[in-house]
């Protein structure tokens, strides 16, 4: 990218996401499917920033097109799957932060119930805002995470759920060693 381009340390609003998010290149799902990916929120003013991190989101594991983990955790210093179903989507951003904190410290006594070692989730290209691209879709929830190519190691993410008002923007970051 050029100097005078917007990139995703410089994101602050929802327009400036949208803005990066179409300029980026399509990210091909061989290309993403090369294990695990460490999760980053960028704030636009959504009301689920914050919630991931602040839950001990971790990020995603992308093993083949049709073997994904779209949720990674971490609880004393162990990266483990979650199960989709079992985490309440639908509060987040309606709890509060400290909140959420405090759910977190809970999760070594809820990981047995929450962990998965099966896949929930696979890879698709997908058209999304006129460029086919890597799209995530989960497989018993109305969420797809659509990526876009911000370098070699970076992916610029939006999660598009059923229902959801305003888009959710994320970062990934390809785990090396």
């Amino acid at each position: 990218m050029a100097a005078n381009e917007l990139t995703v340390t410089d994101i602050r609003t929802v327009q400036e996401a949208w803005a990066l998010f179409d300029r980026l290149p399509a990210a091909r799902v061989e290309d993403v499917t090369t294990g695990r990916w460490r999760g980053e929120e960028l704030d636009t003013g959504h009301p689920m920033d914050g919630v991931l991190v602040a839950s001990g989101w971790y990020g995603k594991q992308f093993d083949g097109p049709d073997s994904v983990h779209p949720l990674l955790f971490t609880s004393g210093g162990a990266v483990f799957a979650v199960d989709p179903r079992r985490v309440p989507v639908a509060l987040a951003g309606r709890v509060p932060l400290p909140g959420v904190r405090a759910l977190r410290k809970l999760l070594p006594v809820l990981r047995p119930a929450l962990r998965t070692r099966k896949h929930t989730a696979r890879l698709r290209e997908v058209e999304y805002r006129g460029v086919t691209s890597a799209a995530m879709v989960y497989d018993h929830l109305p969420i797809i995470d659509h990526f876009r190519r911000a370098d070699e190691h970076t992916l610029l993410g939006v999660m598009d759920l059923r229902g959801m008002a305003e888009p959710y923007f994320f970062v990934l970051h390809r785990d090396i060693g």
